[in-house]
């Protein structure tokens, strides 16, 4: 696997021509390029292809997929369901291991100054690369499509494009990149042609008009059926699931029912976990019930039969070593993110349950922030072991006559970042699972006090790891002095 994997799902103004697809698609592929899926749509026009690759691969071949299409389609002569402004229509970086989203902002700044600089072709960013509020949402920037945006670019200062001049490709259009987090690209066909049925249900479903968060929605017509057509783009606390029963309600109010529904592209399989715990209402539901998911826990050596000890002593035996590495930093890291475990458990098993109902937005906001903390705390573990053997290697490089020590100072700062941000972590971790013991199962409570222990245990670990690497600064520089000063200050507010 590559050392970076990015995901990218360029849609393209397309959806008819097999032939042309095919031949973005070859553009497209290249070493360290793989391709996860095509979907074509006759009615929409447009076919939406998903690739992942490492980084540098990916941002090349996504790319060369612009420059492709500009070749092979003409906005003036394309007609579809569904709105467009440029070829490549919309471009999207979505992190999945070693790079993060500010990575893929920085991914998409220089895509898109690639697109104009090779092809002239104008850029908008948008979601979390967009530089102004306006541009977050697609549906601002491709307000008024190809012809709309053609027509006003020239005059309307707030068409500028974010690269290029202001002035559309004749034929291509315009493009819009961005980075964002993993899109759930959902449709429901209702068992109607009366398309304005699914509009109303699209006005009612979607965020900007009052319905569900993190939902965008529309209403087609799509091989003679009416369509409601919906972006989840944070299925973790808008989960399909409820985005389904909220269109099959209002579809009641119109006399009409779901016939179907479809994925486009990809999804991730927490969300069909997600799904099945809803419809089946299995209790005390746990993704390791899944045959495939516990298999993939052994086989990865993270779980072993007859028992969750295995997957654990690895690294106590580790910390047991006569080893410098993993130490005190690694186990705080280790209880902070055991802490948000336990109380993502707790909330997880008391969403979706009727005597809880009521508290269903915040057990979904409390679940999403935790598993980021959990998953951040986790890689904490590895870091602050990392952030201590560079230490120990600027020490040894300052003993070479040849070497001076101004690696000592910035190795003990990153050493001490690394403990700082952990204890940050855990102090939101404990403040979630407090909020929660009043709105989750009482029976248990033990749990999330043992949460909260954890995390307090963790704080005190981690900030015992910064004050020991604090006193190691000779503070011989006024940066040094500084960066002293903030981090205890910082260090400070997490126990005052």
């Amino acid at each position: 696997m590559p050392s970076t994997l990015v995901e990218c799902v360029p849609n393209f103004s397309e959806g008819r021509d097999k032939a042309k697809v095919d031949a973005i698609i070859d553009a497209m592929k290249g070493p360290g390029v793989y391709l996860l899926d095509q979907e074509m749509d006759s009615d929409h026009n447009r076919c939406v292809i998903t690739l992942v690759g490492d980084r540098d691969a990916i941002q090349e071949a996504a790319i060369r997929g612009v420059g492709k299409s500009s070749e092979l389609i003409d906005l003036t002569k394309h007609q579809g369901a569904h709105p467009r402004m440029g070829a490549a229509d919309v471009v999207p970086f979505i992190p999945i291991d070693g790079v993060t989203i500010e990575d893929c902002v920085a991914m998409a700044r220089h895509v898109g100054a690639e697109i104009w600089k090779r092809f002239q072709i104008p850029v908008y960013l948008y979601e979390a690369a967009a530089a102004t509020p306006e541009r977050q949402n697609l549906e601002n920037i491709r307000r008024g499509q190809f012809e709309g945006i053609r027509a006003d670019i020239a005059s309307n200062p707030a068409r500028k494009p974010d690269f290029g001049e202001a002035r559309v490709h004749p034929t291509a259009g315009a493009t819009v990149v961005g980075a964002r987090k993993a899109l759930v690209a959902y449709n429901v066909f209702l068992n109607t042609p009366d398309v304005d049925i699914a509009k109303k249900i699209a006005k009612a479903v979607r965020f900007s008009s009052g319905g569900l968060r993190y939902v965008k929605a529309a209403g087609f017509l799509v091989r003679g059926l009416a369509q409601v057509s919906m972006n989840l783009t944070d299925f973790e606390q808008t989960p399909v699931h409820r985005v389904f029963e909220f269109v099959k309600r209002e579809a009641a109010r119109y006399g009409v029912t779901p016939l179907s529904s479809e994925i486009v592209g990809l999804i991730p399989k927490k969300a069909l976990e997600q799904a099945a715990e809803w419809f089946l209402q299995v209790e005390n539901f746990d993704s390791s019930l899944i045959l495939e998911n516990r298999l993939a826990a052994i086989m990865g050596g993270k779980m072993a039969v007859g028992g969750l000890r295995a997957g654990v002593e690895p690294f106590i035996e580790q910390l047991a070593a006569p080893t410098a590495t993993p130490g005190g930093g690694s186990a705080a890291a280790a209880s902070g993110a055991m802490a948000a475990g336990l109380a993502s458990m707790v909330a997880s098993m008391s969403r979706g349950k009727k005597a809880y109902i009521q508290y269903e937005a915040q057990l979904s906001e409390a679940i999403a922030r935790l598993g980021q903390l959990r998953e951040e705390l986790k890689a904490a573990i590895d870091a602050d072991a990392e952030s201590y053997n560079v230490v120990m290697k600027a020490y040894k490089s300052a003993k070479e006559p040849a070497n001076g020590d101004d690696a000592i100072p910035s190795a003990l700062k990153q050493a001490t970042s690394v403990p700082l941000g952990v204890a940050e972590k855990v102090v939101e971790v404990a403040q979630i699972a407090a909020t929660l013991k009043p709105i989750t199962n009482p029976n248990m409570k033990s749990d999330l006090t043992t949460s909260i222990a954890l995390a307090k245990a963790a704080l005190e670990g981690a900030l015992a790891n910064v004050e020991i690497n604090l006193d190691a600064l000779k503070n011989d520089s006024p940066k040094d002095e500084a960066f002293v000063t903030d981090t205890r200050k910082r260090a400070a507010a997490l126990t005052g």
